[in-house]
C-alpha cells in the first residue's frame, strides 16, 4: 500500500459549486487526516524493519528484524546505583599520590553537597592486569582479571549531578521523567524471541530500588506492554494454580479461556487496545507456568553456585545478587532480549549503594564484596556456555565522583564531567581504554562523550540505528538519544 501524498481528484462529477467543492474537500481533508494518524499509530503498512508492532497488537513481543545486521542479540546492563568512582576503581590517576592533602589548582570552592576538601589519593592500589597491563584497583579483584576482554569508556559525561535525573538520562536519554527507557526502547523495536516470557527483565537489587525507580525500567510514553518486568531471585514467581488442579487441566482451562479471548476480539475488530490487554494477560499467564522453572536455582549445580557466591553464609546480599546474576544467565539462555540487573538501592547517605560522601572506604569495601565475584563469574559463565558471542555485558553508573574529598569528610562528591563505564561480549573489541580525563580525574578532555553516545553505541550493536528508532509523541519524532549522539566505533569489533 502507498502511503504517500495522492492527487485529490473529482472526475466524474462535473462543475462544482462552492458548497459541493467545500463538502468534498473537507472529505478529503478528514481522509488525509485520517491517514496521518493511522500512520502516527503505526496501523498502516510496516515500517522497514521496525513499526509491525501495530500491525498485530495481539502479538507485541513477537521478534521484528533490526534495521541491519547485529552483533548482539541479547544485552545485560549492570547497573551500579549511586554513582561508583572511576578513581577507586578502572581509572588509574598516579598524580593523586603526589598530590594528596592538598587543595586542587583552580579547582572549585563548592560542588553538590558543600565545601570542597583537599585532593585525595585513590583509597585502593592499582595494579596492572592481564595482557594489557591495564591498571584496576584491588577493589574489584575478579572483574579486574577480565580487563583484557573489556572496553572501556574513561571520557563519559552526564547532564546532571543529582542522583534521580542523572539516573533518568542514563536509562532513558532524559532528565526528565516520563521518557521509556532503553529497555523498552529495544523491546519495541526488535521484540523478543521467547513468547513465554517479557522481553525485558529488570532484577532488582535484594535491599530495594534504585532511587528514580520505575523509570529505570519504565516504557514512558510507548505502549505500557514493553515496561520491564521487574523480578528478583529472592522473591520468584510462583505457580498460582487453585489446588487440587493438575496442570494438564490448568493448561486446558488456558486454552478455553485463549478461545474465548479470541472470539471476543473477533467480535471487536480493530481494537488495539483489547488486543494488547488480551495479550499482556495471556503473557502473564504463560509467565506462571514458565518462570518458576527459571527461578528455582536449585538446579543449579554446587559448582557453580560456588563460583558466584551464592552459598556465601556470611553475606547474605551477596548471595542474593548471586541469585540474580545466575538468574540473568537463564534469562538470557531463554531468549529474554534485554536484561537490567541493578547492584544498589535507594538510602539516604548511600549504606546501600555507591554513593560515597562521608565514608567511602568504608561503604565500598561492603558494597564491592557484593558486586565483585558474582559479576565477574556471570561474565565468565555466559563465555564459557558461548553465550558471549551473542550477548553485550554492559557495567555502568549514573556520573563519578570528584578527585577531591568534602571538606571535613573521607568521601567524594558527585562528577558528572568525566566518568567511566565499559562493555564486553558480542561486537566488542577487547582490551580497549578508550577515552581520557585529565591527571587528577576532574573531567574528561579527550574522545568526550555524553552518555547518548554510549546508548547509541548499544542500539548499534543490536542492529539499530539510533536516529531511526523513533516514536511520535505530543507532536514530536522522539528518540533514546534525543537529537545527539554518535556510535562509538573506537570499541566496536
Amino acid at each position: 500500500m502507498n502511503h504517500g501524498a495522492e492527487s485529490l481528484s473529482f472526475q466524474g462529477h462535473g462543475l462544482l459549486d462552492r458548497r459541493g467543492f467545500l463538502g468534498r474537500s473537507a472529505t478529503a481533508l478528514g481522509s488525509v487526516a485520517l491517514t496521518h494518524l493511522l500512520g502516527r499509530e503505526g496501523l498502516l503498512a510496516a515500517q522497514p524493519g521496525l513499526g509491525s508492532l501495530f500491525a498485530d497488537p495481539a502479538h507485541p513481543n513477537r521478534p521484528r528484524p533490526p534495521h541491519f545486521s547485529p552483533k548482539a542479540r541479547n544485552v545485560i546492563v549492570i547497573f551500579c546505583a549511586g554513582a561508583v568512582s572511576q578513581l577507586e576503581t578502572w581509572d588509574y590517576k598516579p598524580e593523586l599520590n603526589r598530590w594528596d592533602d592538598k587543595p586542587m589548582p583552580g579547582g572549585p570552592a563548592v560542588t553538590f553537597q558543600g565545601p570542597a576538601g583537599n585532593l585525595a589519593r585513590p583509597q585502593y592500589a592499582f595494579r596492572p592486569r592481564g595482557q594489557t597491563g591495564k591498571m584496576v584497583s584491588d577493589l574489584i579483584p575478579h572483574l579486574a582479571e577480565l580487563t583484557d576482554d573489556i572496553a572501556f569508556v574513561h571520557s563519559l559525561t552526564s547532564k546532571s549531578n543529582t542522583h534521580g535525573p542523572a539516573e533518568n538520562f542514563l536509562s532513558t536519554g532524559f532528565a526528565l521523567d516520563g521518557f521509556p527507557s532503553v529497555g523498552s526502547w529495544i523491546g519495541y523495536a526488535l521484540g523478543t524471541n521467547n513468547q513465554d516470557l517479557p522481553a525485558f527483565v529488570s532484577l532488582l537489587d535484594p535491599r530495594g530500588v534504585p532511587q528514580n525507580g520505575s523509570n529505570n525500567w519504565g516504557s514512558g510514553f510507548l505502549p505500557a506492554t514493553f515496561q520491564g518486568t521487574t523480578w528478583s531471585a529472592q522473591n520468584p514467581v510462583r505457580h498460582l494454580s487453585a489446588p487440587g488442579i493438575s496442570r494438564d487441566a490448568d493448561q486446558a482451562a488456558r486454552r478455553l479461556l485463549g478461545q474465548l479471548n479470541q472470539r471476543h476480539l473477533e467480535q471487536h475488530p480493530g481494537d488495539e487496545k483489547l488486543a494488547a490487554r488480551i495479550a499482556s494477560y495471556e503473557l502473564a499467564a504463560r509467565m506462571q507456568l514458565s518462570v518458576p522453572e527459571i527461578s528455582d536455582l536449585s538446579t543449579e549445580p554446587a559448582h557453580i553456585l560456588r563460583a558466584y557466591g551464592a552459598d556465601d553464609p556470611r553475606n547474605p546480599i551477596k548471595v542474593g545478587f548471586a541469585r540474580n546474576c545466575i538468574l540473568a544467565r537463564r534469562l538470557i539462555e531463554r531468549g529474554v532480549r534485554f536484561v537490567q540487573l541493578f547492584n544498589g538501592a535507594y538510602a539516604s547517605g548511600g549504606e546501600l549503594n555507591w554513593d560515597g560522601h562521608n565514608k567511602l572506604k568504608e561503604q565500598y569495601d561492603r558494597h564491592a564484596a557484593i558486586l565483585d565475584q558474582p559479576a565477574a563469574a556471570l561474565i565468565r559463565d555466559l563465555g564459557q556456555r558461548g553465550l558471549l558471542e551473542s550477548t553485550l555485558v554492559v557495567w555502568c553508573t549514573e556520573f563519578g565522583r570528584m578527585p577531591f574529598f568534602q571538606k571535613g569528610a573521607q568521601g567524594r562528591d558527585h562528577n558528572p564531567d568525566g566518568f567511566t563505564s565499559w562493555m564486553t561480549g558480542a561486537g566488542i573489541r577487547k582490551g580497549v581504554s578508550h577515552g581520557v580525563t585529565d591527571e587528577l580525574g576532574r573531567a574528561a578532555v579527550k574522545d568526550v562523550h555524553p552518555l547518548y553516545d554510549f546508548n547509541a553505541t548499544l542500539l548499534h550493536l543490536l542492529g539499530l540505528d539510533h536516529e531511526r528508532l523513533t516514536f511520535e509523541h505530543n507532536g514530536v519524532q522522539r528518540r533514546l538519544t534525543n537529537v545527539e549522539g554518535h556510535v562509538i566505533r573506537e570499541i566496536l569489533a
